[in-house]
């Protein structure tokens, strides 16, 4: 199966990367021990996870507004992709990991599709731009001083 990137069509499409000083492992733990989001990044507020660290798997969580999620690929400790659903907008989420001296570059890019994404395409692109970029800074700092290395 080709591994899955953000649509490519998609009227809302960003990414972002960030160096993380930390083993691999150790940022793949974090990343998706989904249920501990809310103690280490400031923007999810509620999660809840309908079963294992799996394909088909879904999440709840709430992030400004509830989303439901749903993971589609699942390659550790490399890669993770959702699909999620609020608001009218349907979302796919893609993470990936490598692994390098001094650390692993995360990459995470994301796509919104639907009326809003598509009539609000300028304002959405410019907050998922700054939700991807928080993200990545709570996953570095939580992995480089969470107690986890």
């Amino acid at each position: 199966m080709p591994e899955m990137t953000a649509n490519e069509n998609a009227p809302v499409r960003e990414s972002a990367e960030i160096q993380i000083t930390a083993p691999a492992e150790v940022v793949w733990k974090v990343l998706t021990d989904f249920e501990q989001w809310p103690a280490w990044n400031k923007v999810v507020t509620k999660m809840r996870v309908d079963g294992p660290l799996a394909p088909g798997t879904e999440f709840h969580w709430k992030a400004g507004v509830n989303i439901a999620s749903r993971i589609q690929e699942l390659v550790p400790p490399n890669r993770i992709s959702w699909t999620g659903r609020t608001l009218g907008i349907k979302a796919l989420h893609v993470w990936s990991l490598r692994a390098g001296q001094g650390g692993v570059l995360v990459r995470t890019e994301e796509s919104f599709d639907g009326l809003p994404a598509r009539i609000f395409a300028s304002r959405m692109r410019r907050l998922l731009r700054k939700s991807l970029e928080e993200g990545l800074a709570y996953l570095k700092h939580e992995c480089e001083t969470g107690g986890h290395t």
